[in-house]
């Protein structure tokens, strides 16, 4: 009969590094949902080290984003600009592949957090083709038949739009009282009323859902979470 040689001083080092990585992850406060967020947030902060702090504070335009510098500097924000596309005519599926290709990276990274992939929907998800595009906010607040309700519909389309294509935020919207024309991007302001850019500020509720009653001031809520 063969003899099986066990090198039970080997087995003993093996157990005992991977007792070390079960405890190590159990200890993982930043990663348990279950955690108060304050708990969570102070575990996470006192991992990183300053390369992981600035990549986390750092947003890149899509078109110089790559796994390689995602993996590299820790980059913790992606964003597409007006024009930025993964591809002509890109469908929504196209939009999903590249942002879940990007958050398989960030994941994979040391610390595993994921990125936040913002665009540029302020009047629609106007980056995605067939997308809805809706009137830009000048060209709402120029109507000056303030329907907050309709606004709010806006902002609820444009949200589902948005995570149908796998992305996070829109930078929008935009609640400027623009009282200079001057200003490049008067247009995406209501009005020089602020009355009138105070009710269309309905259009948040619309894009984040609606925040409850009870929900605790400073803590992050989107849809219903």
């Amino acid at each position: 009969m063969a003899r099986i040689a066990i090198n039970f001083r080997g087995v003993l080092v093996i157990c005992l590094c991977w007792a070390a990585v079960m405890a190590e992850a159990q200890n993982e406060k930043y990663k348990d949902p279950k955690q108060p967020v304050d708990d969570r947030v102070e575990d996470l902060m006192s991992r990183m080290t300053l390369a992981e702090k600035i990549g986390q504070m750092t947003q890149i335009e899509r078109a110089v984003a790559s796994g390689q510098v995602i993996n590299q500097y820790f980059i913790g924000s992606v964003l597409s600009g007006a024009g930025s596309v993964p591809a002509t005519n890109a469908t929504a599926e196209n939009w999903v592949d590249m942002v879940n290709g990007f958050q398989k990276v960030a994941l994979s990274t040391r610390l595993g957090i994921p990125i936040i992939y913002g665009i540029d929907a302020v009047h629609g998800h106007s980056n995605v083709y067939k997308a809805t595009i809706f009137p830009h906010n000048v060209g709402l607040g120029g109507t000056r038949q303030v329907d907050p309700g309709l606004v709010k519909r806006i902002g609820a389309a444009t949200a589902l739009e948005v995570r149908a294509t796998g992305l996070h935020y829109t930078f929008g919207p935009c609640i400027a009282v623009c009282r200079d024309p001057r200003w490049g991007r008067c247009y995406e302001s209501y009005s020089e009323d602020h009355t009138i850019v105070q009710a269309m500020t309905e259009i948040i509720s619309g894009l984040q859902g609606e925040i409850p009653a009870n929900s605790e001031k400073g803590v992050p809520f989107l849809g219903g979470e």
